[in-house]
């Protein structure tokens, strides 16, 4: 009898291959897309309308259901690039190339919100559209960790040569996250420090968290949404040719 890790292994060498993979993004991507949906309108509709006004910064609070959610979605697709990156550089499996590669706009896009709802959220707040805080800039930093995977994936031809430079330059640019994530506590910044926990007490009232928690939900579904979406295609375009994928064009 096979042990866990052999067939967690065996799983993975399966799912890997091309057909398999295809078939993969192509049964689960509907089901994230229709989840991130679901939970993102109970969210936005929760935190725009179900909850009260904060006492202190009245109705201007209420981007934090967008802002919150996108800023450790910026975080945490980083961190998925890179785990992906990992297992593409040491064992080469085309499928964590794609995956890792696949990362990089989503994670792009959730950084840029972060950024846009920031300033819209400090101008009443802080008085200033932009400040060059530890925090915002290390997020800014962030964006253009995303954009130099992108850019570095798409300028050299050989794509598993181009998916492997990237990839070295996602685990490089990983010393960047837990630079923005403790940003607030190493130095003296303007950005407030931690307020929301959905882990043990936090400085939110629990009254104004369960918005907070669909849209956390909704941004994650989003996500794995996008990705299997960005990497199906990606497996299409590199297997071009093949009878498999020309057996898809023709289902479709």
């Amino acid at each position: 009898m096979s042990s866990a890790p052999n067939r967690l292994i065996l799983w993975f060498n399966q799912t890997g291959s091309p057909p398999n993979f295809d078939r993969f993004c192509a049964r689960w991507t509907p089901w994230a897309f229709a989840l991130a949906f679901v939970t993102l309108a109970i969210g936005v509709w929760g935190g725009l309308f179900a909850v009260p006004a904060d006492a202190y910064q009245g109705d201007n609070f209420r981007i934090l259901y967008i802002h919150v959610p996108a800023a450790w979605m910026s975080l945490f697709v980083y961190v998925v690039m890179a785990t992906q990156a990992v297992i593409a550089l040491v064992w080469r499996i085309k499928a964590c190339e794609i995956l890792a590669m696949a990362c990089a706009p989503v994670g792009a896009a959730f950084t840029l919100i972060t950024l846009l709802t920031g300033s819209i959220w400090g101008r009443p707040t802080w008085g200033t559209w932009w400040e060059w805080d530890p925090r915002l800039t290390s997020e800014l930093v962030l964006l253009f960790l995303y954009i130099g995977v992108m850019g570095l994936n798409a300028a050299i031809e050989d794509r598993r040569a181009a998916a492997r430079a990237a990839a070295f330059l996602a685990l490089v640019g990983v010393i960047n996250v837990p630079i923005v994530h403790f940003a607030v506590s190493w130095w003296n910044t303007l950005h407030q420090g931690t307020t929301i926990r959905l882990l043990g007490p936090s400085k939110m009232d629990s009254s104004m968290m369960w918005p907070l928690l669909f849209t956390l939900i909704g941004t994650k579904a989003w996500f794995v949404g996008s990705l299997l979406q960005r990497a199906r295609a990606i497996n299409l375009e590199q297997e071009s040719g093949k009878a498999w994928v020309r057996g898809v064009a023709d289902a479709s």
